[in-house]
């Protein structure tokens, strides 16, 4: 099915033909001219039963004994097919949100996740006409999208090797936008945003799982801070040589010692006078 334009009239210039079709089929019964008349207050009644009122976003499907005809987006007050069915369809922008889903993320760990859809309908044959029921269809396939996008990635990636879903929202949200674009144009729905509006681990597993990412955080920073302290060694023993302080390789590592300790320490450092010899 493909959405088209179907025939429409301005309904104030069809109320003006109803009511001189009217008034002419009274003038023939008065008359007694029942040939005249009776033709005639059918025509009226049919632009009657033809009168729809559109509101603005708004579209009126015209079918006609089972057929067709075309879809009338135009807002305001019109004069349609005598004895057609019109069913509304919306035009406006709306959202969905859907429900807290428990999937498993590609390294197997149960994650909570919730998302909002915006959308609209652009073709209303499609929607009404390839798709039993269009809004159940939008909800039934933007949870099974959502699922389908929280499988390929790990909740979490300290390392930034790969995307995650905590880490790269925005990707994540415009490949599950560009998913339930491909599943919902069969319906005639543009999806205009999605975005995750909720992601968390699941219950059973969220102390266990805050544990790791407390640890590994604590490790990557720990890694971090061993390598600026070999580079400020590297930096300071540089600095003595170049102002002609020789130092031997016993006291260069115990310098070494001293300054690594000092500057990875998670506590200040207490300083030690020597200040006399046994010998």
């Amino acid at each position: 099915m493909k959405e088209k334009q179907t025939w429409h009239l301005n309904g104030f210039i069809g109320l003006v033909l109803i009511l001189g079709l009217t008034a002419l089929a009274l003038y023939s019964f008065v008359q007694q001219l029942f040939l005249l008349g009776i033709p005639l207050a059918i025509v009226a009644f049919l632009l009657l039963t033809s009168i729809t009122v559109i509101q603005p976003n708004q579209s009126n499907v015209v079918t006609f004994f089972g057929k067709y005809l075309g879809t009338v987006r135009e807002g305001g007050f019109w004069i349609v097919v005598p004895f057609s069915g019109r069913r509304k369809v919306s035009l406006r922008v709306r959202n969905f949100n859907s429900v807290k889903l428990k999937v498993n993320d590609i390294d197997g760990n149960p994650i909570e996740i919730a998302a909002v859809i915006v959308f609209r309908v652009v073709d209303t044959a499609k929607a009404l006409f390839d798709v039993e029921n269009y809004d159940q269809f939008v909800e039934i396939q933007s949870e099974t999208a959502l699922r389908h996008v929280a499988s390929k990635y790990p909740y979490d990636n300290l390392d930034g090797t790969v995307y995650s879903l905590r880490g790269n929202t925005e990707e994540v949200a415009s490949e599950l936008a560009k998913e339930l674009q491909s599943r919902l144009s069969v319906a005639g729905v543009e999806v205009i945003e999605a975005r995750l509006t909720h992601l968390a681990y699941s219950t059973e597993i969220a102390s266990a799982m805050l544990q790791r990412q407390q640890a590994s955080a604590i490790l990557s920073a720990r890694e971090k801070i061993v390598e600026g302290a070999i580079a400020m060694v590297q930096s300071a023993i540089a600095q003595l040589e170049k102002d002609g302080l020789a130092l031997d390789q016993e006291r260069k590592a115990a310098m070494i010692n001293n300054l690594l300790v000092a500057i990875v320490s998670d506590r200040s450092a207490q300083p030690v006078i020597n200040t006399s010899s046994l010998y």
